[in-house]
């Protein structure tokens, strides 16, 4: 009695039914690697499908690019931007009427002062005519001169104060505006936003300076300058419509409806 191979006719010693070690000879299909399911069997517990073009679970493969905050979708006037998600730029319709109604604005503040300034002027000149029927040489003639010539210099210093005003007024009203809500009247009225490109959020009181200061600069140059930054951004090839003064900002201006 034998406690070996029970069948010793067996050259290999291999149970019946079993091929021989090392060796898959025929019949016997190979086990594949780990991991993968056995071929023809689907897939399994474990053994998650594969969606066609689309690539496996935390790993981005070559020809599947990530998209961050801040990156154009398919360059069609969409863009991501964090904390709002995807969000529409602004064309430049919108940009250019939404800075047309703010002109507007401007307009109608200067014509107010302008019309208070030269009514002033125009009142001192009627004093000073008052005084052509006086005898010349005489005290009073001289009183009548000296009065109108202080209403003048008074009427004077008014005007230019309104223009300083005017500037005041203009500039908190763009800086400001835009630095804390994002937004002019006549932007909110076309539903036009200025946001840091990386956050989302209003520009604050830097990127918003920097992005005013660069037009008025402009307007050293005749406008020209003025002109030349409100229209950059039709030269932009980045998709995105930015402006000089957006680039300086580091801000982007979408449509908020």
């Amino acid at each position: 009695m034998s406690f070996g191979d029970p069948n010793p006719n067996n050259p290999y010693g291999q149970q019946p039914g079993q091929p021989p070690q090392g060796q898959p000879g025929y019949g016997y299909p190979q086990q594949a690697p780990q991991g993968v399911p056995p071929q023809g069997q689907q897939p399994g517990y474990g053994y998650p499908q594969q969606q066609p073009g689309v690539p496996p679970q935390g790993q981005p493969g070559y020809g599947y690019p990530q998209q961050p905050g801040g990156t154009l979708q398919a360059n069609n006037g969409f863009i991501n931007v964090a904390g709002l998600g995807t969000v529409e730029l602004a064309t430049m319709g919108r940009r250019l009427g939404a800075r047309a109604l703010d002109g507007v604005a401007y307009g109608i503040l200067y014509a107010i002062f302008s019309a208070i300034g030269i009514a002033g002027l125009v009142g001192a000149s009627k004093s000073l005519d008052d005084c052509n029927g006086m005898e010349y040489g005489t005290s009073a003639y001289n009183q009548c001169v000296s009065d109108a010539a202080d209403a003048s210099v008074g009427i004077l210093a008014g005007f230019f104060g309104f223009i300083a005003v005017f500037a005041l007024i203009a500039l908190l009203y763009e800086w400001l505006m835009v630095s804390i809500w994002g937004a002019t009247l006549g932007k909110m009225v076309l539903n036009v936003k200025v946001v840091k490109e990386s956050t989302g959020q209003a520009p604050g009181l830097g990127a918003g300076f920097i992005r005013w200061i660069i037009p008025m600069v402009g307007s050293l140059f005749c406008g020209l300058g003025t002109l030349l930054v409100y229209l950059s951004p039709f030269f932009d090839n980045s998709g995105k419509l930015q402006g000089w003064h957006d680039r300086a900002g580091s801000t982007i201006v979408i449509k908020t409806k």
